[in-house]
């Protein structure tokens, strides 16, 4: 979840209107203030008058200004949700002492000092303490429940969003698959292989059942278990891309190469499923996969918890064919986006990573434990 200061949602400037509801709002306020702290000698004189609503006005303004920036700090220093307890806490204290130093001020001005003639009593002035108190209590509390109610949709606004793009994955992963170009020339290998070797086309359908199935699975558990099931665990994900990976190897020959090196201990960390998957659609689709130019893709963990994939670059020619006309960026872009969703989840969790030289196109990516 992105953090947020309480007070951060005050928009900086107010429309017209509120604006001048906001200082008929003070003006009285300040009349009224004026009226309490000096009583009936305010309206003496007209030098007594305006002398007390400067100095009152100045009073106000300060406490004010010193009052929102305490709870600012006290919001974007413990912002986090679980937090919430010690930032209702902190800030109440913050204004229960803020307060009581200008209340202070105010009784030395106007019962120690009798400025403008005053009336206060000491009193009168625990009154307005106290009502200041319990109003910024009230005021704190509302803060906070509307805090939790935005936090609360955002949370809903973000679920929907990363469910919208785990579908959108799916369905860039099943539009792949399913394509006529990838259906001919699968089914190709595949009576190929029924001639030549009817044991490795068995073991060619298996595979192609297995990437199927964990398609419709993948699908199927996104839409009925929540987030739960927009997470995957790397050892899922990484059968799974054997399996894809064996139909391309078939398909390609000697033309395609997919090494698999991950340390058994970060094989229960999720990630976005489908994630290899567009990755390797990505390299094969913009890349020359010959038998005297292999494409050679790998992936591997890192010693800092990451999961990198890798593959040599030998870009296709733009005008070689269709296909590559056709190629986006949907599938990086859909990553990104999963990631970047993900953290409404899991504060700082780190982005993917993309680079790019003349040799290789690596994307790293952060393993969710």
């Amino acid at each position: 979840m992105k953090k947020r200061a309480l007070f951060e949602n005050l928009p900086e400037k107010l429309p017209l209107g509120d604006r001048w509801e906001y200082v008929f709002g003070m003006v009285v306020f300040l009349l009224f203030f004026n009226y309490i702290t000096i009583g009936k000698p305010l309206l003496g004189s007209l030098s007594s008058f305006a002398g007390a609503t400067l100095l009152n006005a100045a009073i106000l303004a300060s406490a004010f200004w010193v009052q929102v920036r305490v709870a600012r700090y006290i919001a974007s220093s413990y912002s986090d949700v679980h937090q919430t307890l010690v930032r209702v806490a902190l800030s109440i204290c913050a204004h229960a002492v803020v307060s009581g130093a200008f209340v202070l001020l105010v009784a030395w001005l106007y019962i120690d000092q009798k400025l403008f003639g005053s009336t206060l009593t000491v009193h009168t002035l625990i009154v307005i303490y106290v009502i200041n108190l319990a109003t910024m209590i009230l005021a704190v509390g509302l803060l906070e429940t509307f805090g939790a109610l935005t936090r609360w949709r955002q949370h809903e606004i973000n679920t929907e969003r990363l469910m919208k793009e785990n579908v959108n994955g799916q369905l860039e992963s099943l539009k792949a698959q399913i394509s006529p170009h990838f259906l001919f020339n699968t089914l190709n290998s595949l009576s190929a292989l029924i001639g030549e070797d009817p044991e490795k086309a068995e073991q060619f359908v298996d595979e192609m059942a297995r990437v199927y199935r964990y398609l419709l699975q993948t699908n199927h558990s996104s839409i009925d278990q929540g987030d739960l099931g927009q997470l995957t665990t790397l050892k899922k994900e990484l059968s799974f891309i054997e399996s894809y990976g064996h139909l391309l190897k078939t398909r390609y020959g000697d033309g395609m190469k997919l090494y698999i090196h991950v340390e058994e201990s970060f094989l229960d960390a999720r990630i976005p499923p489908l994630t290899l998957q567009l990755l390797v659609e990505n390299a094969v689709k913009h890349n020359v996969i010959r038998a005297s130019r292999p494409l050679t893709i790998f992936i591997l963990s890192t010693v800092d918890g990451q999961l990198m994939v890798r593959n040599n670059l030998q870009k296709k020619n733009l005008t070689a064919g269709a296909e590559n006309i056709e190629s986006t960026h949907v599938g990086l872009t859909n990553i990104i986006t999963k990631y970047k969703l993900l953290t409404e989840y899991r504060p700082g969790l780190s982005q993917p990573i993309i680079e790019s030289n003349h040799e290789f196109f690596t994307v790293t990516l952060p393993l969710i434990s």
